[in-house]
């Protein structure tokens, strides 16, 4: 039995590869080169588990969920749903969109403006089969599923006639109302005001544990992850550095990368503490041989810039792609991030 079908996932990925060609500015015209987008990806999503994965702007996280939903063609890889390997280089069909469902990062751009919402939760219901009878009565369950009552409201208003929040919550309506079983959610709180995102975060949470959605949470915020998740991820220049499951990834970051990331988030208690750099400006500093973080590694060693690390086994459940970690006994001590204080939560 191969590796891809032994497992009980909802949705599993194996070893998943995107490389994109890009032409290259200054060079001749048809000088191109490779960007390795995601590189050698594997994950599992469970019935009633989220996983989160985090990590800066380019760092391959949207290309590996529209990878997941079947936007984005892989390089490589496999791809299973419920246990039924999935022929990654045909198209995507009804039948595994029904399934799963992708939650895009602005839902004003997600909706057509020129439509009330009932066109834009019915005609996704129209297209999976459901009857004309049936699509209004279904349409008005999505939404009090996701708590927008009275649902009439909502479903004879224009997008532009909605709050952020409302129209965030209407967007997960819509991607609920076909019944899927996997919900990737790709930085669904980043362009709301901060005063709602907990109850998206609180409504994708209930969604996990009441009906047993598999749920990919995508987001750079590593606090809110921390707060909504079963298990973490951290991606770096198309890479996963470091994952775990629980909260121990948070609480005692081990790769250079991940602590890097907790302490950029600003202390409202010391708002004149200097946070390291982070963000699309740092993405061009990535190795091309060795470990791709090494340039802005703190701790690199001449072992880094030359090979690639593997994923080391560093806690239960927690394993972090670093050398530091080679013989973990005498593993070099790293300077851990200040903690949150006991019962602090995510800044939402």
């Amino acid at each position: 039995m191969s590796e891809v079908t032994k497992t009980t996932a909802q949705l599993s990925a194996r070893h998943l590869t995107r490389h994109f060609s890009v032409r290259t500015p200054g060079r001749l015209l048809n000088a191109k080169r490779i960007v390795r987008a995601v590189e050698d990806v594997s994950l599992d999503l469970d019935a009633g588990k989220v996983v989160a994965v985090v990590g800066e702007s380019g760092s391959g996280k949207s290309v590996l969920a529209r990878m997941l939903a079947r936007i984005v063609t892989p390089t490589s890889g496999d791809l299973v749903l419920q246990g039924t390997p999935i022929a990654i280089k045909s198209k995507r069909t009804l039948e595994y969109a029904s399934q799963v469902q992708l939650v895009l990062q602005d839902p004003f751009a997600s909706m057509n403006p020129v439509h009330r919402m009932s066109h834009n939760l019915l005609r996704p219901l129209l297209i999976h089969g459901a009857s004309k009878h049936d699509a209004p009565a279904m349409a008005e369950a999505a939404l009090r599923r996701v708590s927008l009552e009275p649902p009439s409201r909502f479903l004879e208003s224009y997008p532009h006639e909605l709050s952020g929040g409302q129209l965030q919550r209407v967007s997960i309506a819509r991607a609920l109302c076909i019944e899927p079983k996997v919900l990737l959610a790709d930085e669904p709180i980043s362009m709301l005001d901060v005063s709602v995102r907990l109850g998206v975060l609180n409504l994708l949470r209930g969604l996990c544990d009441n009906d047993r959605l598999a749920i990919l949470y995508i987001t750079h915020d590593i606090a809110s992850a921390r707060y909504i998740a079963d298990s973490i991820i951290v991606m770096y220049a198309g890479q996963i550095v470091e994952q775990s499951k629980g909260t121990s990834l948070v609480d005692e970051p081990t790769h250079p990368y991940t602590q890097l990331l907790i302490a950029s988030v600003p202390d409202p208690s010391d708002p004149t503490r200097d946070t390291p750099p982070t963000g699309e400006h740092a993405q061009i500093e990535i190795a091309e041989t060795g470990c791709r973080f090494s340039p802005r590694c703190p701790h690199v060693m001449d072992r880094c810039r030359e090979e690639e690390p593997p994923a080391f086994i560093v806690g239960e459940n927690h394993t972090s792609k670093c050398w530091l970690y080679a013989d973990h006994d005498a593993a070099v001590e790293v300077a851990l991030p200040t903690r949150r204080k006991e019962g602090e939560t995510a800044t939402t």
